[in-house]
């Protein structure tokens, strides 16, 4: 077995406040392997999936805003 529920609880928590500024509700750990994530029941190898995705729309997100900043400075400066 890999990461252990409790430590993907933990990645979830991390990657979900980072992306929208607030905490997740909603999580238990049923078992060693299995979580529940706002009502969803899933593996914790599946959870560790959607914390991969949340970091990825996370470097995303930043990436539009310092386009947004960079665009306006470029603006400015004209």
């Amino acid at each position: 077995m890999g990461i252990s529920a409790e430590q993907v609880i933990g990645q979830y928590k991390k990657a979900y406040q980072r992306l929208y500024n607030r905490t997740p509700q909603y999580l238990y750990i049923l078992d060693e392997d299995w979580v529940v994530v706002n009502g969803a029941r899933m593996r914790a190898t599946e959870l560790q999936y959607v914390v991969q995705r949340l970091n990825e729309e996370y470097v995303q997100e930043r990436k539009k805003k310092q386009s947004v900043v960079q665009r306006l400075i470029s603006w400015l400066k004209n």
